[in-house]
């Protein structure tokens, strides 16, 4: 399978839902590292790259699908994927089609 079509397979199983699953540790973890480098609320979200807020509404059990503006992208990005790869997570730009693991 490639890494588009298990996005997309996961987006479907755990995005698409009508209720999210609570997201696991490792999500809630890897969140946690990101808004702590961007807040996702208060003064200093109009700062924030995240296009949504608060982030971890964006998760879903093992799965986690975010936007981000793309002013922030190029700071933002690399720094998620990193992250991701450092807690052992895989990282995908579904619009790039980049696998970041």
């Amino acid at each position: 399978m490639t890494a588009r079509a298990t996005f997309e397979a996961l987006y479907e199983q755990y995005i698409k839902r009508e209720y999210p699953t609570q997201p696991t540790s490792k999500i809630a973890e890897f969140v946690a590292v990101l808004v702590e480098r961007w807040p996702d609320s208060g003064e200093t979200f109009d700062e924030s790259p995240w296009s949504a807020a608060p982030l971890i509404r964006e998760a879903s059990g093992p799965f986690m699908h975010f936007a981000m503006s793309y002013s922030r992208a190029s700071d933002a990005a690399p720094f998620a994927a990193a992250t991701a790869a450092q807690l052992g997570l895989v990282c995908f730009n579904p619009q790039t089609g980049r696998l970041w693991h």
